[in-house]
C-alpha cells in the first residue's frame, strides 16, 4: 500500500485533510487505490496533473508511451497480468479520443482500467474550444462508468468510485474527465475509498438452487463437457477449477480469453474452441450432453451458427454478468455469481466421476487434426520456416511459461493452437474487439506488471506496424520486452480469406515493409532477421538469451493458411480441417 496524506492507509480510516488543488488531488487519490504506475502523453488539457506528476515521481511512476493509444494498451496489458487496475491518462481532445479504441477493447474483454482525461475550462464547454470533444458522449457505450469532473472537490469521490467499478463484478473500463479549471481548483482533500454504489450490485453469491440443479445434472451426465473462459482467471479461481474438472472426469477447452487458466498438459484438457481452435472441442460440442460453460459469453467465434449449437445438450452458464445470460445461446441452469465463489460452494456437491471413454472420442479427433493439419503445419516443404514452426519453438524453448502478448491475425491463431501454455496468467491478447496494434504495447504494460518473467511479443509485420513508435517507449525505459514479428509481407489472415472466399483477390493486403533490423537499430535495440529455418534455433536463442529489448524478425512463408476453420455463419460441426 502507497503513502496517504496522514501515512499508511488504513482501510475506511479518513485521512487528514490538506488543501490541494484538484490536480494534486488526483495524484493523492491514485496514490489512495495504491497505484504505483501509469501509461501516459501530456497535453495543454491535462497540464496540472503532469506538473503535480513531476512533483511525486518516487511514489508513483509515469510511463511516457509515444501515442494515447499505447497508453491505455500498456495498461491494459498491465492489468492483465496482475489483475490490478490499469490506469491511463491524456490530455482532451486528440489525446482523449486516441483512447477509445483500448477502451473499447478492454470494455468487451472485461479488463479493469481507469483512464483519466484533460478537459477545457468549464466555462468554455460547448464552445468548440481547443482541443475541445465530448469524451463522456463518445466513450459511453464502451465504458462500464464515465463521468465529467467540473468541480475540484469532486475529484477524490469520482475516483474512488472509478477503481471501486473498474474492479467489482465484471471488470471493465471507467473514464474520468476532468476540466482544466478543477486541476487549478484549491480544497480541502480528504480520501474515502468506495466500497458500494447505491443501486449497484456487482454481485451476488449463488443461489443455492442453481448448484444444486447444476450438480444434479453434471452427476448424471454421460458426456459432460467443460468450456473455460477468462472469468475463471478474472476470480482467481484456477485451484476450484481444476479440482471441478478433475472431479467431474470431464474433458474441458479453453476460450481464446480462457487460455493458461488450464495448464495444457493436463490430462483432461483437449485444447482451444473457436474459428481457428482445435477439430475435437469444435466437433464436440454438438455431441455432449452437458454443455457446462464457465466465465465465458459464448462469443460468435466460439459458437458459429447458433441455431446449430449445442442443441442436443443441456447448458449450464456460470457467469458474473446476468446480461450474458440467455444473450446467446439459451441456458437450463444459470450460476450467476463470482466463479471462485460458486466453484466452492459446488465442490462438495459433485460426485467424483470419470468419463475414459468420451475423452478418448476427442483424442481420435486430435489423432485426424494431426493427420490432417499438424503434419501439414510443420513440413518442412517450403524454403522460409512456417509461422507453426516458430511458436512450436518457442514454446519449447520457454517451456511454455512465457508471458505471450499476441496482436491480432493469422500469429495469434497460431500461437493459441501451438504455444502449450503450462502457466496461469500468461495469455494476453485483444479478444473481442480484435484489435491489430495491441501487442507491442500490452507487452510493455505486462512486463512492468511481470519483471519477473519472460514476456514476448508476437505480431505480424501489420499489427506491428500499427503501434511501432513504442519501440521509442522500450527504448526510454530499457525495458526487456522480447519482439517477435512474423513477417509474411501479407495482412495474412485477410488475405487467407480472399483465397478462400474472394476467388483469390488479394485486394489490398500484400505490404512492402520497412527493414525491421534496421528499424529495431534506430532505437538501440537489439535485433536479427530469420529467413531459414536452420537459423530459426539460434534466431531465438539469442532473443530468449538476451538480457534486454530484441526484436527478432522471421521472415515466414507467405500463404500459408490456418486451420482447422468454420467458416463465417457455419455450424460448430462443420470444421474444416484442410
Amino acid at each position: 500500500m502507497t503513502n496517504t496524506l496522514s501515512g499508511k492507509s488504513q482501510g475506511n480510516e479518513v485521512p487528514t485533510k490538506k488543501k490541494v488543488t484538484g490536480a494534486e488531488a488526483v495524484v493523492l487519490s491514485l496514490l489512495e487505490e495504491g497505484v504505483d504506475i501509469l501509461f501516459g502523453y501530456p497535453g495543454g488539457a491535462i497540464m496540472p496533473v503532469y506538473d503535480e506528476l513531476y512533483k511525486y515521481q518516487d511514489q508513483l511512476k509515469h510511463v511516457l508511451v509515444r501515442h494515447e493509444q499505447g497508453a491505455v494498451h500498456a495498461a491494459q496489458g498491465f492489468a492483465r497480468v496482475t489483475n490490478d487496475v490499469g490506469v491511463c491518462i491524456a490530455t482532451s481532445g486528440p489525446g482523449a479520443t486516441n483512447l477509445i479504441t483500448g477502451i473499447a477493447d478492454a470494455m468487451i474483454d472485461s479488463t479493469p482500467l481507469v483512464c483519466i482525461t484533460g478537459q477545457v475550462a468549464k466555462h468554455l464547454l460547448g464552445t468548440d474550444a481547443f482541443q475541445e470533444t465530448d469524451v463522456v458522449g463518445i466513450s459511453m457505450p464502451v465504458t462500464k462508468w464515465n463521468y465529467q469532473v467540473t468541480k475540484a472537490s469532486e475529484i477524490p469521490e469520482a475516483i474512488a468510485k472509478a477503481f471501486y467499478l473498474a474492479k467489482s463484478g465484471r471488470p471493465g473500463p471507467v473514464l474520468i474527465d476532468i476540466t482544466k479549471n478543477a486541476q487549478f481548483e484549491e480544497f480541502d482533500f480528504e480520501y474515502k475509498k468506495c466500497e458500494k454504489v447505491r443501486s449497484y450490485k456487482p454481485v451476488e453469491p449463488a443461489e443455492e438452487s442453481t448448484l444444486e440443479e447444476a450438480a444434479k445434472l453434471i452427476n448424471e451426465a454421460k458426456k459432460p463437457y467443460i468450456l473455460v473462459g477468462q472469468g475463471v482467471i478474472l476470480s482467481e479461481a484456477q485451484k476450484e477449477f481444476i479440482e471441478f474438472v478433475e472431479k467431474t472426469g470431464a474433458p474441458v477447452a479453453s476460450t481464446l480469453l480462457g487460455l493458461s487458466a488450464v495448464s495444457a498438459d493436463h490430462p483432461q484438457y483437449v485444447g482451444y474452441l473457436g474459428m481457428h481452435g482445435n477439430y475435437g472441442p469444435n466437433v464436440k460440442t454438438n455431441e455432449c450432453d452437458v454443455l457446462i460453460a464457465i466465465g465465458m459469453r459464448f462469443d460468435d467465434r466460439v459458437t458459429g451458427d447458433l441455431s446449430r449449437y449445442a442443441k442436443q445438450a443441456k447448458v449450464i452458464h456460470f457467469e458474473i454478468d446476468p446480461a450474458e445470460i440467455d444473450k446467446n445461446v439459451k441456458t437450463d441452469v444459470a450460476v450467476i455469481a463470482d466463479a471462485k465463489e460458486a466453484l466452492t460452494r459446488l465442490l462438495p456437491k459433485l460426485e467424483n466421476r470419470t468419463h475414459d471413454a468420451w475423452l478418448e472420442e476427442f483424442r481420435a479427433c486430435d489423432r485426424l487434426e494431426e493427420e490432417k493439419v499438424h503434419v501439414n503445419d510443420f513440413a518442412p516443404d517450403t524454403k522460409k520456416p512456417k509461422m507453426a514452426e516458430v511458436v512450436k519453438m518457442l514454446s519449447e524453448m520457454t517451456e511454455g511459461k512465457a508471458v505471450i502478448v499476441t496482436d491480432v491475425g493469422q500469429h495469434q491463431m497460431v500461437t493459441t493452437r501451438y504455444y502449450e501454455f503450462r502457466q496461469s496468467v500468461s495469455n494476453v491478447t485483444s479478444g473481442g474487439l480484435g484489435t491489430m496494434g495491441f501487442a507491442l504495447p500490452a507487452a510493455i504494460g505486462a512486463k512492468f506488471g511481470k519483471r519477473d518473467r519472460e514476456v514476448v511479443m508476437i505480431a505480424g509485420d501489420g499489427g506491428f506496424q500499427m503501434t511501432l513508435q513504442e519501440l521509442g517507449t522500450i527504448m526510454q525505459e530499457k525495458l526487456p520486452v522480447k519482439i517477435l514479428i512474423l513477417n509474411n509481407s501479407f495482412l495474412g489472415m485477410v488475405r487467407q480469406w480472399q483465397q478462400m472466399f474472394f476467388e483469390r483477390r488479394y485486394s489490398f493486403t500484400e505490404m512492402d515493409n520497412p527493414d525491421f533490423v534496421k528499424l529495431a537499430g534506430a532505437f538501440d535495440i537489439e535485433a536479427m532477421r530469420v529467413s531459414d529455418r536452420e537459423s530459426l534455433h539460434d534466431g531465438l536463442t539469442a532473443m530468449l538469451n538476451s538480457e534486454e529489448s530484441f526484436l527478432l524478425e522471421v521472415v515466414v512463408e507467405k500463404e500459408t493458411n490456418v486451420f482447422p476453420m468454420i467458416p463465417t455463419g457455419e455450424s460448430v460441426s462443420n470444421v474444416r480441417l484442410e
